[in-house]
């Protein structure tokens, strides 16, 4: 089934933005709700089919929906620069915005968060701070802090954006390329951030909590995860062979089992399979 692409509008920044979004899944009111975000060079349409595939298994709602500066929503402004904060004002600020805007109460039916790299790190922030709002979160290749391997590889990005047609590419994806891989590899690569870390802030995660990374992910070690579950001592770990930095393209089917059978068993009267 085709699910169109609609926008809404926020208020962020002094700005009005509009933001794309797509619902996806179960057409069933009482169904739980998956919010997918994606990845630091992501969008709605670089997810694929994978949010829709993820939520008929699992027999959820979804929203997919691209953050400011990426996919069809508004650019960001060529002067602005993101702060080290950057991920924060995403959980604190636009991801409750857009929940208001789309009139989405997690206080009368918490939601599940189903983020990858960047947006698994906002995921994290978002559970931390909002312990009442989730039923649960799912983070594929999450970042908690910053290492070596990561800086390496965004550095290598930068050299392939400035040389190849990879802005072509990206073009696919996003009306605007250049604001979405400037403002993620220019963040990353600004050197305060290299201090950036959110391990101190994720122990007040109470929701069940499913970290996954792939044994190959060559943007970040093991550690990402395992720092996690050192932090929240619930959290359920998937280390994934064969498979780099994105699980849901490297690893569908055995996310989608896992991943599916997770939000299951922590759901009432949900049975695994």
């Amino acid at each position: 089934m085709q699910h169109p692409i609609e926008f809404v509008r926020l208020n962020w920044c002094g700005r009005e933005l509009q933001l794309e979004y797509q619902v996806v899944g179960v057409d069933t009111p009482q169904a739980s709700l998956v919010i997918f975000l994606h990845e630091g060079l992501g969008s709605v349409s670089m997810w694929k089919d994978f949010p829709d595939s993820f939520c008929q298994a699992a027999q959820c709602r979804g929203l997919v929906y691209s953050r400011p500066g990426y996919g069809q929503s508004t650019p960001r402004h060529p002067d602005e620069r993101w702060d080290v904060d950057f991920m924060h004002r995403q959980a604190f600020e636009v991801l409750p915005a857009l929940l208001a805007a789309l009139q989405i109460d997690p206080t009368q039916q918490p939601l599940w968060l189903f983020g990858h790299s960047d947006g698994g790190s906002i995921s994290l922030l978002y559970a931390a701070a909002y312990p009442q709002a989730l039923a649960g979160a799912i983070v594929l290749a999450p970042h908690i802090m910053v290492e070596d391997l990561t800086i390496k590889s965004i550095e290598q990005a930068r050299e392939t954006y400035q040389t190849t047609d990879l802005s072509k590419k990206l073009g696919r994806y996003h009306q605007n390329a250049d604001s979405a891989f400037w403002g993620w590899n220019n963040i990353w690569l600004h050197p305060p951030f290299r201090a950036w870390s959110i391990e101190e802030e994720l122990a007040t995660i109470q929701c069940p909590l499913l970290a996954v990374q792939g044994l190959d992910d060559e943007y970040g070690s093991l550690e990402q995860i395992r720092g996690i579950a050192r932090r929240v001592p619930h959290t359920e770990l998937l280390e994934l062979p064969a498979c780099g930095h994105s699980p849901h393209r490297d690893q569908p089917s055995t996310l989608i089992t896992h991943a599916s059978n997770f939000i299951r068993r922590h759901t009432l009267g949900g049975e695994p399979v």
